[in-house]
C-alpha cells in the first residue's frame, strides 16, 4: 500500500525557497512515485537584499501615507529565486495572475492607513479558503506565514526605505496582520506591535509531542503583548481617517 508523506525538500535552483511536498510511492518504478506542491511559502528567516527587486507605481516618495494611498504587493519567483515588491496606491493585481499564483497564495499585502489621526501598517496573508490543498495544509501555512513575516515587514522597510527616512515616525507605526482563513483557529487579526520592532523580531516555535499529527505553535516575541483593539475608523466623513474605503 502506497504511504504519503511530507519533507522538505532542499533545491539547488530554488535554495531560498522553502517547499513542502506531498510525495506518493508505491513499489519501484519512477512512474508510481508522484511530487505534488502542497504549501511554499517565502525561504529561510534572512533577509537578503540582493534578492529584492522594488517597484514604484504612480506612488512619492516625498507623500505622506496620510495624504496619498500607499499599498505593498510581496511575491516570490521559484525562478529567478527573487521577491518583488511593489509600491503602488492599489494593490498590483497583475502580479498576483496566473494559475501558479492562484495554487500557491504565498502573496502577502499591505496598506498604510490613518484611522483616529494614528499611523498603522495593515498586512494581509491568505492561509486557506480558495481550495482543498490549502485547506489540509492551513495549520502549516499559518506557522511559516507567522514564521516569515519579520521577513516580510524587513523587505517593506528596505524596500520603501526613502519614505521611512523622510518619515521615521512611521517606524513607530503598529502593525496589525491580518490572517484569513476558512479554519476559524486561523481566520484572525493580530497586532505585532510598532514596525521597527516587528521587522526584527525573532522567532520561536515549541513542537506538541503528544500527536504526530500536530506541526507545533509558533510563539512571536510581543505579538501577546499588543493587546489593543483593532483600530475602528469613523463612520461618517472625517479628516482624521485616511483613506476613505479599503485598498485591499
Amino acid at each position: 500500500m502506497s504511504t504519503l508523506t511530507t519533507s522538505f525538500l532542499p533545491s539547488l535552483e530554488k535554495e531560498s525557497s522553502l517547499f513542502v511536498y506531498t510525495t506518493r510511492r508505491g513499489g519501484h518504478s519512477k512512474k508510481s512515485q508522484s511530487i505534488v506542491p502542497v504549501a511554499r511559502l517565502f525561504g529561510p528567516s534572512i533577509f537578503e537584499a540582493s534578492k529584492l527587486k522594488v517597484l514604484f507605481l504612480g506612488v512619492d516618495e516625498k507623500k505622506h501615507p496620510a495624504k496619498l494611498p500607499r499599498t505593498y504587493t510581496l511575491t516570490h519567483s521559484d525562478i529567478t529565486c527573487k521577491l518583488t515588491l511593489v509600491v503602488s496606491q492599489t494593490i498590483n493585481n497583475s502580479q498576483l495572475e496566473g494559475w501558479y499564483n492562484r495554487l500557491q497564495r504565498d502573496e502577502v499585502v499591505a496598506e498604510w492607513k490613518k484611522v483616529k489621526g494614528k499611523m498603522s501598517l495593515h498586512v494581509h496573508c491568505h492561509i486557506s479558503g480558495d481550495h482543498f490543498l490549502l485547506d489540509f495544509v492551513a495549520r502549516l501555512r499559518y506557522y511559516i506565514f507567522c514564521k516569515e513575516l519579520p521577513v516580510v515587514l524587513k523587505a517593506f522597510v528596505h524596500g520603501d526605505e526613502n519614505l521611512l527616512k523622510n518619515y521615521p515616525e512611521l517606524e513607530e507605526a503598529l502593525v496589525w496582520v491580518y490572517f484569513h482563513s476558512n479554519i476559524q483557529e486561523f481566520n484572525k487579526v493580530d497586532c505585532w506591535g510598532p514596525l521597527k520592532d516587528a521587522s526584527s523580531l525573532s522567532s520561536t516555535y515549541t513542537t506538541n509531542n503528544s500527536s504526530s499529527s500536530e506541526l507545533g505553535e509558533i510563539q512571536m516575541d510581543n505579538t501577546s503583548n499588543c493587546n489593543l483593539d483593532l483600530p475602528q475608523p469613523c463612520q461618517g466623513s472625517c479628516t482624521c481617517c485616511f483613506p476613505s474605503t479599503r485598498k485591499i
